[in-house]
């Protein structure tokens, strides 16, 4: 038997953060069309059922033709059974438009609900809210001689996310001995495969597309391939993103200006195998000499057609020569004294004050 395991699909996200015009369009395409990109692999690979660990969409509006795609995907499908979990981003507005439930399509509540598929394997799952967190572990009762899937959505306690945790946490200690062979969980949006006690283990899928430069590396979902005879669960991560997202961090120590800067980062690309549909963020990091000004625009300009997106982030250090100005007799010279001096600061800041102290003495415009 081949399950597939997925969640926090994030169906018709806005995509406001990063991309505009056409390539926000055609971003949003994409990642309405991993549903109907993953269902086409169910098919050709035999896959008997789904779990959708939360997160299916992205708010509570969802458009009429995403709503759409979603009922009749499933209801296309008759021989894959879907079970659907709600998360945090998700509401009733899809459910409560379907005029009827289809056959294939299978909830859960705030309460435990089984649904026994062949050979003895059993999904279970429940939506874990405040007022059910506290009792919702001890209610949980498995049969040991079952080959026992369970779904939850929620943040693992303990675990340290870069995004604001709007779902209730899920403490993994209290899981454990309960005849779990494998615990389906959705929120988290990276992919992780940890230990569960001495039968099962726990998985986060992450999510199937990235959405930001938070969420960078490969992305899809798991498959499980079940043994019935054995009652074994071998979890298969599959790369399914349809483009894969960097933040690299480029070192530019020594540049003399924007060109040298851009000739520096090219060479540093070239050999890394990135493809040309990626989208990426060059984090400029090293040392550059005061009087050196570069021009994030002008970088991201220079490697934007090669990629689908580029975006540049400075996060370089001015370095400032102090002994070069030590004797210089001009207002510059005596205005870099002047703040070398200054004790009330710290080298970082010095170094900002004499960067746009000399651009302005220089009569360029000051970029703070």
């Amino acid at each position: 038997m081949r399950i597939i395991h997925c969640a926090d699909l994030h169906l018709d996200s806005k995509l406001n953060a990063n991309l505009e015009g056409e390539k926000r369009a055609l971003r949003k395409a994409e990642l309405n069309g991993s549903f109907t990109r993953m269902i086409d692999y169910a098919k050709e690979y035999g896959i008997e059922a789904i779990i959708i660990a939360g997160d299916l969409f992205d708010t509570a509006n969802v458009s009429v033709t995403v709503r759409d795609m979603v009922r009749d995907s499933i209801v296309n499908n008759p021989d894959i059974e879907f079970f659907y979990l709600k998360g945090n981003h998700d509401v009733e507005s899809f459910l409560s438009a379907l005029e009827e439930l289809p056959a294939n399509l299978h909830l859960f509540t705030t309460e435990w609900k089984s649904y026994e598929l062949r050979d003895g394997v059993v999904i279970t799952g429940a939506e874990l809210e405040a007022s059910n967190s506290i009792t919702l572990y001890d209610n949980l009762l498995l049969d040991v001689d079952k080959l026992n899937i369970v779904t939850l959505h929620g943040q693992e306690v303990g675990y340290t996310s870069r995004k604001r945790n709007t779902a209730e946490n899920i403490d993994i200690s209290r899981l454990t001995g309960k005849c779990i062979d494998y615990l389906a969980l959705g929120h988290i949006h990276s992919y992780r495969l940890r230990s569960l006690d001495k039968r099962g283990m726990y998985c986060y899928c992450g999510c199937i597309e990235g959405r930001g430069f938070d969420e960078c590396g490969d992305h899809g979902f798991v498959l499980l391939e079940i043994d019935e005879a054995t009652k074994k669960i071998e979890p298969v991560f599959i790369p399914f993103a349809k483009r894969k997202i960097y933040e690299l961090v480029m070192d530019v120590s020594g540049a003399d200006g924007t060109m040298k800067a851009a000739d520096m980062i090219s060479d540093m690309l070239d050999g890394m195998g990135i493809a040309p549909t990626s989208l990426i963020k060059l984090v400029l990091i090293g040392n550059v000499d005061v009087s050196v000004e570069l021009s994030t625009s002008m970088i991201t300009e220079r490697f934007s057609d090669k990629y689908f997106y580029v975006t540049t982030e400075d996060k370089t250090k001015t370095f400032v020569d102090y002994d070069e100005y030590k004797l210089e007799s001009s207002l510059k010279g005596e205005f870099v004294r002047l703040i070398y001096d200054d004790d009330s600061l710290d080298e970082d800041m010095k170094s900002e004050i004499i960067r746009c102290g000399i651009r302005a003495l220089s009569g360029e415009e000051q970029l703070v």
